[in-house]
């Protein structure tokens, strides 16, 4: 899995909002399989190694209800290590009764699931990236129907399941935005990414190290859509994992070239994408 560390700059982290940080606990562990790094009264750091998180969760104060039509998380995306694994995540699912889609994108073969705020999550591995098919500098990518029956042949029978595995990445993360011209501007020339496919006139996917994405953006809820409030269910940020600090430091400066500001705030190091949607910087 080396598109997701150096000298790649990809998403190492996600934060997200929820109504009720009990509830959601139980449905990450339980359903999901994280286990809890750290936690205080309302937030947790979620783990699937023991060492780092890749998933937070924050329950904020006055919070209301996902807001429908706005920018913000559309998904992120748990990347597992192994075919198997998705094939024992999908066995796990139907034995708790959990409904969910799927999609196979000929880069990877994906399952699609909502928490209990709505806050969709994708769970998904990689084809091996010799099958991916690049057009110069753009990867196919489709939505077709998952072949379940050669997937579930990798299902390891003699074993329950016992959760996300060590290895599992934050593979990528997929944003509504209010539009794509600036919001290209912004990952290309701010944060260095490169444009690896064009769906339509209305979504990106980017990646650096010729990743199939490590961000995906849409307008799938409508050009101009608002900022959803603060204190709502969603995404609260998300983390971009730069080489050096060096790396860092050359952002930055991208990023005012471009008119857009970075500021520091409680020891994070964070900035917005036209759409408002925040990132922290950090190696």
């Amino acid at each position: 899995m080396s598109f997701h560390r150096k000298p790649k700059t990809f998403v190492g982290h996600v934060n997200i909002k929820v109504e009720n940080l009990e509830r959601s606990l139980q449905y990450y562990q339980e359903i999901i399989g994280f286990t809890i790094l750290e936690r205080t009264s309302s937030t947790a750091k979620l783990t699937t190694d023991g060492k780092t998180s890749i998933l937070s969760l924050e329950q904020p104060e006055n919070v209301i209800p996902k807001q429908g039509r706005t920018t913000g998380l559309y998904h992120f995306a748990l990347l597992l290590p192994e075919k198997r694994d998705l094939a024992n995540i999908v066995v796990h699912f139907i034995e708790n009764g959990i409904r969910f889609g799927s999609s196979d994108h000929l880069v990877s073969e994906a399952l699609y699931l909502h928490d209990p705020d709505g806050n969709e999550i994708e769970i998904y591995i990689d084809r091996d990236p010799s099958e991916w098919q690049w057009d110069r500098e753009e990867v196919a990518m489709t939505v077709d129907p998952l072949n379940f029956e050669r997937l579930l042949k990798n299902v390891v029978t003699e074993k329950t399941w016992k959760g996300l595995p060590a290895a599992t990445l934050m593979g990528h993360i997929h944003l509504h935005v209010s539009e794509l011209r600036e919001t290209e501007e912004f990952y290309v020339n701010g944060l260095g990414f490169d444009v690896v496919n064009r769906y339509g006139g209305q979504a990106l996917f980017l990646s650096t190290g010729k990743y199939h994405h490590h961000i995906g953006v849409n307008t799938w809820n409508g050009v101009g859509a608002p900022k959803p409030s603060e204190n709502s269910v969603g995404m609260e940020s998300f983390t971009l994992i730069l080489p050096s600090e060096e790396a860092v430091k050359e952002t930055i400066n991208n990023l005012h070239k471009i008119g857009v500001s970075v500021k520091e705030e409680d020891g994070r190091l964070l900035t917005y994408d036209p759409s408002g949607n925040r990132i922290e910087l950090t190696v």
